[in-house]
């Protein structure tokens, strides 16, 4: 079976530039003794905005590992896929990402509920989970309760997982399944019910993003209770494990977070966490590049800079359109949003300082930074004027990639040191 490494990172590329920078980033955490493994991923929503296609993320990918001679593995990943959008990235994916969440609280059929418990009666009663605070207890009833919530999305991944392995063989791909964007955090139980429930279905599934509590923004900050975070990321973890030995699922299943760009605040927990269970991780970090971009065109100046400019104020005028898409992953106060004259009137540095997630720095912006990440876009619409710029401020926005994924976000994850 095609096994994906301990750690991983999923790095998306709106416009399919950054390859090269991004893999830089994995380079150096190997320069320093650490396997970070490049998970390219781009989602449907995402082609369909921009108009590009998954052969252009395989593409780009292996132009990088090719010319950066990058000699560990490397993966192309369907993000965010359906059964109704999944055919057109069998060819280019070897990673998916199998996004059931809208499937969670469709109820299932009573047979098939009482079926399930019947055939795990391990399930019901006292649970002791090694490493876990307490133990885990439910009645028979409450069993019934969390397969009816769940059964129908595991089952709908086992759909999607089948149609795949139908096209590529059982061995070629991995398969992430995706339950994060729904309302409320699963528990311990639950996750492990759905666990349960995933190994019956066949599916050798190697990471699993579930939902936590607190508020995932795009590009960021984590908003929430950090001690509740790490509770439950350790019980988490300690699940997976017992899951992993119960139920025969693949020994490298680890945990993904989705949003994961800059989420700074749980970083250290996380790390703490991993070191704990001796742990994998995913973390996909798709907007923080696209971002990097418009940073460094920026601090371009010049083209570059009315460019930038150009780009928020086309933004501003189309933020209900952008934001409605993310609506859940959001919270933009549009009286904290910069006017379109007073942005005209920014230098480099007044902009680059709006959007660069730095907290510290008092002029950062976390509500333009929010409208830009959903904002791609309106560079999309720009077409050739904005690609013939990126490969024009290159070296900047390069930098500004490889730097901001490198010390932002692997070093203190996977190497423990970092801002």
């Amino acid at each position: 079976m095609l096994t994906l490494g301990k750690y991983s990172v999923g790095v998306g590329d709106r416009f399919a530039h950054q390859a090269k920078a991004q893999l830089r980033a994995c380079l150096k955490a190997a320069d320093q003794g650490v396997e970070v493994i490049p998970v390219w991923n781009k989602s449907n929503r995402e082609h369909v905005t921009i108009g590009s296609e998954p052969s252009g993320v395989r593409a780009a990918a292996d132009q990088a590992v090719r010319e950066l001679k990058w000699n560990k593995p490397y993966h192309v990943d369907a993000d965010h896929i359906r059964l109704e959008t999944v055919d057109r990235f069998i060819p280019h994916s070897d990673f998916y990402t199998i996004d059931v969440a809208d499937f969670i609280g469709r109820p299932a059929e009573a047979s098939a509920v009482k079926v399930f418990v019947g055939r795990h009666g391990e399930l019901a009663g006292r649970i002791e989970v090694p490493n876990l605070d307490e133990p885990i207890e439910s009645s028979r009833t409450g069993v019934e309760r969390i397969a009816g919530k769940f059964l129908s999305a595991v089952r709908e991944a086992g759909r999607i997982y089948r149609h795949i392995e139908k096209a590529k063989g059982p061995s070629n791909f991995i398969t992430e399944v995706s339950m994060d964007e729904t309302d409320s955090p699963q528990t311990s139980r639950e996750l492990l019910v759905i666990l349960a429930a995933l190994a019956e279905e066949g599916i050798p599934v190697q990471t699993i993003a579930p939902k936590f509590t607190g508020r995932f923004n795009k590009g960021v900050d984590y908003v929430g209770d950090l001690a509740q975070f790490e509770q439950e990321f350790n019980a988490d973890l300690a699940v997976i494990t017992f899951a992993v030995k119960q139920y025969r699922l693949p020994a490298n299943l680890k945990l993904s977070v989705h949003s994961g760009s800059d989420k700074f605040s749980i970083y250290a927990p996380i790390r703490k966490a991993l070191a704990r269970f001796n742990a994998g991780l995913h973390i996909k970090t798709a907007g923080t590049t696209w971002l990097e971009e418009v940073i460094g065109l920026a601090e371009a100046g010049g083209e570059g800079l009315a460019l930038a400019k150009e780009i928020y104020a086309e933004a501003l005028a189309h933020v209900d359109e952008l934001c409605a898409p993310y609506a859940a992953v959001i919270d933009i106060d549009a009286k904290k949003l910069p006017s379109k004259t007073a942005v005209q009137g920014w230098d480099s540095e007044q902009f680059v300082s709006a959007l660069r997630h730095d907290p510290k720095c008092r002029a950062f912006n976390p509500h333009l930074r929010q409208l830009l990440h959903v904002g791609y876009k309106a560079a999309a619409r720009m077409g050739d004027r904005y690609l013939k710029l990126l490969n024009e401020c290159e070296s900047t926005i390069a930098r500004n990639v490889t730097e901001n994924l490198y010390d932002r976000h692997l070093n203190p994850l996977f190497l423990g040191a970092g801002r």
